[in-house]
């Protein structure tokens, strides 16, 4: 296949984030703006955080909105904490609070693998009953302040062999109710979203849901997973030539459907996933056949992607990419120039927010927060 797009080579692997933020303003694009409903007070920072949380301070969590711990599973029809590893992070996260008091501290059900039970539990009365009773329960216990559904996926095929009907729709629906009937509009209550038609089309009934949520935290990365068998931007702002899905499609897709757009959030990856046997054609490893084969964190990204690498920058889609042709490897993520962009196009069309995976990815001085903060910064001062 003979692929052409405008392709920029970087010249350093980590531009200054200062750049990106001073070049934004000067950014245009051709591309028609989505519909706005109506405009948020200011731009939600969300961070989902897996796993140990003893260096969660060494990260600048004053500048979050919301820290989303991620995940909890299902104990029978209950809401549970597995372990007390578990236990004492959500304990350590809670007590940021007292040093900021308008940070918000959420639970996450579910995840990839996550939600095994789901369709089965979510399919009764009984079962969603004793799942709301449990939530509200843990959230009053432990002075969190909401939870994020994380079911992956109603409807449709997720992960390898788990549970799912057309049926799961529907109980989505009456979940999310039953829910919000308990715990009022005293705590939060959002869910993540596959950024994909198939998703979008099957999964979620959104004119019965969004009413009831405070967001949807849209997955607008693994747009290129690790099954694919060609590279691509798991990422992408917008969609280039040969690739449909961005951030943007999703967003004009949901507003295709009448999902207002100040409760959608945007997602941003603080990882890299990485294709191996990638050959280049005319100069070009975007597109092209290839091997999934590992995800790096962003702060393993100077040490990972050594001299052998080219950085890239795709002006379609708005995205970076890297690839070392000695080895074969190509390499799709985020960086500090397209975190900025997508929080820029977050404050532009009146997003309910950015939201990225995950906070423990990134590095604690000048990373991607530190990209996201500075942008929205400078949008707020435009």
């Amino acid at each position: 296949m003979n692929i052409r797009i405008p392709i920029v080579k970087l010249q350093s692997k980590i531009l200054p984030v200062i750049l990106f933020v001073a070049s934004i303003a000067a950014c245009t694009n051709e591309r028609s703006d989505p519909v706005v409903v109506s405009p948020a007070a200011d731009l939600p920072i969300i961070a989902y955080h897996f796993g140990d949380t003893s260096n969660i301070r060494q990260h600048s969590v004053g500048d979050l909105s919301q820290i989303i711990f991620s995940f909890l599973k299902l104990n029978g029809n209950e809401l549970a904490i597995e372990t007390e590893q578990q236990r004492s992070d959500i304990v350590n996260l809670v007590s940021l609070k007292k040093d900021y008091p308008d940070l918000k501290v959420l639970v996450a059900l579910g995840g990839w693998g996550g939600c095994e039970t789901c369709s089965e539990v979510f399919s009764t009365v009984e079962g969603r009953d004793e799942f709301v009773a449990s939530v509200k329960a843990m959230l009053i216990e432990y002075d969190l302040d909401g939870l994020d559904l994380d079911w992956e996926y109603p409807a449709i095929e997720g992960f390898p062999g788990h549970q799912y009907q057309p049926a799961d729709r529907e109980n989505f629906t009456a979940l999310v109710r039953a829910l919000r009937d308990a715990l009022g509009t005293d705590y939060e209550l959002s869910f993540a979203a596959g950024a994909i038609p198939k998703f979008m089309d099957n999964s979620v009934e959104w004119s019965e849901v969004m009413p009831l949520v405070d967001r949807v935290n849209l997955m607008t990365y693994d747009l290129v997973s690790g099954n694919s068998t060609v590279t691509g931007h798991h990422t992408a702002l917008y969609s280039p030539e040969f690739q449909a899905a961005s951030a943007d499609q999703a967003i004009r897709y949901l507003v295709e459907l009448g999902v207002p757009i100040e409760k959608m959030v945007i997602g941003a990856a603080f990882y890299a996933r990485v294709f191996e046997s990638v050959e280049a054609v005319d100069d070009n490893p975007l597109f092209q056949p290839a091997v999934f084969k590992e995800y790096v964190g962003y702060r393993n990204f100077d040490s990972y992607f050594d001299q052998d690498f080219e950085m890239m920058w795709d002006d379609e889609a708005q995205a970076p990419f890297a690839y070392s042709e000695s080895r074969g490897l190509f390499a799709t993520f985020d960086d500090q120039r397209s975190v900025a962009m997508k929080t820029q196009y977050a404050r532009d069309h009146k997003l309910g927010g950015i939201m990225f995976w995950e906070l423990a990815e990134d590095r604690p001085e000048n990373g991607l927060l530190t990209a996201i903060v500075a942008a929205k910064v400078a949008g707020s001062e435009d």
